[in-house]
């Protein structure tokens, strides 16, 4: 891996599914991870993290259909970085969970793709076709059948150790994706 380009993982997690979800999507993006603490803020380091970051990755857990409050917050606080510009081009991408298998995470990424178009940056979808035949298992890739970003689903009362494998390899692997396309921006750039 091209060791110029800088990836960041934002994301909020109410009690420890996302922060799977995000630790899966920084192995494959070989990514920083950035966690928006209870209150809803991260530190100033963090904030130039993101400011010297190619790539943006959101993570929130979908709840009652968009994301958290605290990520919520966060992107409130996104408006400094936005007025200046200073996250204009970069590539962006996102992921959630939820109890249901709906959920209406797509209500989540949707508000991602808003705040990063918002932001000028480039959004990067899942690239992954769905597990959507009888034959499909629920450790498939992408058995959500998402295209925007990358899906969970995790039952209510399941721990964050008991999430489903392919749900998390479906992040790994939408990490992997969103480091490649912007890898090849950055050498680009260099060049």
């Amino acid at each position: 891996m091209d060791t110029r380009t800088k990836i960041a993982v934002v994301y909020h997690s109410g009690y420890g599914h996302t922060k799977r979800l995000a630790e899966a999507v920084a192995e494959g993006a070989s990514g920083l991870l950035v966690e928006i603490n209870a209150e809803g803020n991260i530190s100033e380091g963090e904030w130039a993290a993101l400011d010297a970051a190619d790539a943006i990755i959101f993570g929130s857990p979908t709840y009652m259909g968009s994301p958290s409050w605290q990520f919520k917050k966060f992107a409130d606080a996104s408006s400094k970085p936005w007025f200046e510009e200073r996250w204009k081009n970069k590539i962006f991408g996102g992921f959630t969970n939820s109890a249901s298998i709906n959920g209406d995470k797509l209500n989540t990424l949707q508000y991602f793709v808003l705040l990063a178009g918002q932001h000028g940056g480039l959004w990067v979808g899942l690239a992954i076709k769905p597990a959507n035949v009888k034959a499909s298992k629920r450790d498939d890739l992408n058995r959500m059948g998402s295209y925007i970003g990358a899906m969970a689903q995790t039952d209510a009362d399941a721990a964050p150790d008991e999430m489903s494998p392919g749900d998390l390899e479906t992040a790994r692997a939408y990490g992997v994706r969103i480091y490649d396309v912007a890898a090849r921006l950055t050498a680009r750039s260099a060049a």
